[in-house]
């Protein structure tokens, strides 16, 4: 069987930055490619992916991840594109949690809410890498207190690319303190193609029977809801053209219930894109996916991405695999906590095909 080639090298020449320590060190860029000519591009920066490469119906190969050009956009971005996420993906109510009789409180960097780890969180840390046979894996140490939460914490995100075409992403961690994890990735996808524009023309289905309403913040009121007869019935395939305008907000940004045995990898939801013939299945063992349709990218043309392409509202969709939101403040939802030594592991994987 062949195997995918890992190919490493300096992410834009010798470029450097700043380390948390005040040290610089080179950012690093590996391409895995497998035989079917399809690609994966990572950097070290905010452990990131910065491209995804697939062909399409015709063989055609398309960017269908959104990424810039250079470090200091990766650096100055506020939507977190391809980041890995942590401490604590999604938002916290009130920037506070209790473990026991101790209170937390964190930064407010989305309103009332902290949001994705806060404004230092892992998508702004230059991780440590390894190479192995065909996976990278990316390693970062967090200290104690590290945008407020507790315990040391050693994390390793691991990604390979295999020949049936799937971007598999392992999360392993631990902490000294019992303390809250949820990490996850944040790409944005257009499987037209990261410049295409509106992905109006995607057709989604999502493996959940329930999702978690939210309030006007984006909070989950803490209910766990059945999507049946409401705009969140995805359960079957759907064009986002015909619901879109109907979710509140002006588009997706909420977390679905993945049917299935947590721990267990179940398909949490399924995008088709007709013209390319491009499809993307995401894969889980965690308890639910966050669907995202770029609400909050500009309206206007100044977020410029690869090769000029302008990113606009609308124009990609995020599938972020997680415990659902606030979970640390709601206790009949699944608990992101994990005890001192306690193994945090979870799976997600991104696997793509083409159908007619």
């Amino acid at each position: 069987m062949h195997e995918t080639m890992v190919v490493e090298e300096d992410f834009f020449g010798r470029m450097k930055v700043k380390g948390p320590y005040g040290n610089t060190e080179i950012i690093r860029r590996f391409t895995l490619v497998n035989e079917n000519g399809m690609s994966v591009q990572l950097i070290t920066y905010g452990a990131a992916i910065t491209s995804i490469k697939v062909p399409d119906k015709n063989g055609t190969v398309e960017d269908v991840v959104l990424g810039f050009d250079r470090l200091e956009e990766y650096q100055n971005q506020t939507h977190y594109i391809g980041c890995t996420i942590g401490r604590v993906a999604n938002r916290i109510s009130n920037g506070t949690f209790r473990i026991g009789n101790k209170e937390y409180i964190l930064e407010k960097n989305n309103g009332p809410s902290h949001l994705h780890g806060g404004s230092h969180g892992f998508n702004k840390i230059v991780w440590d890498s390894l190479v192995e046979g065909s996976s990278v894996t990316f390693s970062h140490h967090s200290p104690s207190r590290d945008q407020g939460y507790p315990g040391e914490v050693m994390c390793y995100v691991t990604y390979q690319l295999t020949d049936d075409n799937e971007v598999l992403i392992d999360y392993k961690a631990t902490s000294t303190q019992t303390t809250p994890l949820n990490l996850t990735n944040h790409s944005y996808f257009n499987l037209g193609g990261h410049g295409s524009g509106p992905v109006y023309n995607h057709t989604v289905s999502m493996n959940a029977d329930y999702y978690t309403p939210v309030d006007e913040t984006l909070i989950p009121t803490g209910e766990i809801a059945d999507v049946t007869g409401t705009v969140f019935d995805l359960r079957k395939p759907t064009d986002l053209a015909s619901v879109m305008n109907r979710v509140p907000g002006e588009g997706f940004d909420h977390n679905f219930c993945v049917k299935g045995e947590i721990g267990t990898s179940r398909l949490a939801a399924k995008i088709f894109h007709s013209e390319s013939g491009r499809s993307m299945e995401v894969w889980t063992t965690q308890p639910g996916v966050q669907l995202y349709t770029g609400n909050s990218l500009p309206t206007d043309d100044s977020l410029k991405g690869k090769g000029g392409a302008v990113y606009k509202k609308h124009g990609s969709f995020c599938l972020e695999t997680q415990h659902y939101p606030d979970s640390v403040n709601k206790p009949n939802f699944p608990t992101c906590i994990i005890g001192p030594g306690e193994l945090y592991q979870h799976t997600t994987v991104f696997k793509f095909a083409i159908e007619e």
